[in-house]
């Protein structure tokens, strides 16, 4: 399957909406700027023309009122969209983390609202959420997590760890979930959030 990078899905996805709400009728290119927060035109033209060479629309040449979208992608709307993955994360004890310049196609449905990104777990300190060593965790950037999310955090701006938020007084705990590790009982300044997890990827 091609892949979408979060852009392109935009504006397939708008350019899907618009269709419906017009019976069939083409969206201009401003039409699809407005609908995907695009600034420019220009820009959506070359989405669209970026989305024909994967496969997914069909337009007619010089033409901005003339976009199809194609019949097999009617019938199965989920397209891949590429995400970075930037490194590690233990799910152990703390350490420095290491980027990794790769990207991977995640299903748009497992992509977070915010800037999303996967990390590969070292570790066996959250096997009892059934986050094993191996495993990939989709990480939604986000600095606010609620209570029991389990989170992306660095520790005193130098290691990065893989643990379940919770708030202790004035302190933050991070938790494991395996009971052969102790928990992590930080001041607030020592503690920056960098994400929360939002799906796990898993070969078998």
């Amino acid at each position: 399957m091609k892949t979408l990078t979060k852009a392109q899905k935009r504006v397939l996805d708008c350019i899907r909406r618009l269709l419906e709400e017009t019976d069939g009728q083409s969206p201009s290119y401003e039409e699809i700027a407005a609908c995907a927060g695009i600034a420019t035109p220009s820009t959506v033209c070359v989405h669209v023309k970026n989305l024909e060479n994967k496969g997914f629309l069909k337009t007619k040449f010089k033409s901005g009122r003339s976009i199809e979208i194609l019949e097999h992608q009617r019938r199965d709307p989920e397209s891949g969209v590429q995400v970075p993955l930037v490194g590690r994360i233990p799910a152990g004890k703390p350490f420095e983390a290491v980027a990794v310049h790769e990207t991977i196609a995640l299903p748009a449905s497992m992509v977070g609202k915010n800037e999303t990104y996967v990390l590969k777990v070292e570790g066996e300190s959250m096997i009892d959420d059934h986050v094993m060593d191996g495993d990939l965790v989709i990480v939604e950037k986000r600095t606010s997590p609620r209570e029991g999310e389990t989170v992306v955090a660095l520790v005193r701006n130098t290691d990065v760890t893989l643990k379940r938020f919770r708030r202790q007084g004035r302190k933050i705990r991070l938790e494991p979930a395996n009971p052969a590790y102790k928990p992590l009982v930080l001041d607030e300044e020592e503690v920056e959030i960098q994400g929360v997890v939002v799906g796990l990827l898993r070969k078998f």
